[in-house]
């Protein structure tokens, strides 16, 4: 949309965008403006309550990875469960790069989880680089806690790539399911199940973390392997 454009190079930063392209795989000054992430987030809880932010919801795809960044921060106030679910499904095989993916993060998944999970399966199988690695994350953020279940690690276990945006995705939910289940989730390093980079990478995020106890760190560093077993 042109005038969405128009608001977006108002609130440009040339050096922020500088600094960006570092960051995102395959941007240039061609595809990005250089819009700080809460000048975004502001525009985003702007529109979602005009009524015209559903057709720049339906606009895809876009030009500029800040619009994509403003699509992936508008979904994410949609109050509405069905209207937010319908738009992330037709907003994600599109979705091009970790930034995008990883900052969309709609506020009524909390109160609709029943439903979510049905979609988290879907995702998790899904082509798409960033379809399946956003609906790692949802079952990371999401599921962890009380609603934890052994079969969502068995879920993630499962997937095979040869993404690495992929990969990583599953090694934080695997280091971040150690940090509050880790009885159960060492298991999965113990046998081992997952390949061996996302094995490896797990464990050295779960060393990093501040969230486990030294004598499971070192338990862990024992578990690293350097080929297939």
């Amino acid at each position: 949309m042109v005038r969405i454009c128009e608001l977006l190079f108002q609130l440009e930063d040339k050096n922020y965008r500088d600094f960006q392209m570092k960051l995102i795989p395959n941007s240039s000054i061609n595809n990005m403006i250089g819009v700080r992430t809460p000048e975004l987030r502001n525009l985003a809880k702007v529109m979602v309550k005009e009524v015209e932010y559903q057709s720049f919801l339906e606009e895809l795809p876009h030009q500029y990875f800040e619009e994509y960044q403003l699509h992936a921060f508008i979904i994410s106030e949609i109050k509405d469960y069905d209207r937010c679910i319908s738009y992330v499904n037709c907003f994600l095989p599109y979705v091009n790069n970790w930034a995008t993916c990883d900052q969309m993060n709609p506020k009524v998944f909390k109160k609709n989880k029943e439903k979510l999970l049905y979609e988290i399966k879907k995702w998790i199988k899904a082509k798409q680089t960033y379809t399946v690695r956003f609906g790692i994350e949802m079952l990371m953020k999401h599921y962890l806690d009380d609603e934890f279940r052994l079969e969502y690690l068995e879920m993630i276990s499962k997937i095979r790539s040869n993404e690495y945006y992929v990969n990583m995705m599953v090694a934080w939910f695997f280091a971040t399911a150690l940090a509050k289940h880790y009885q159960e989730t060492v298991l999965y390093f113990e046998k081992p199940t997952l390949d061996v980079w996302t094995h490896n990478k797990a464990i050295q995020k779960g060393i990093e973390s501040n969230r486990l106890s030294k004598a499971q760190k070192e338990y862990l560093r024992g578990l690293k392997i350097s080929s297939r077993v």
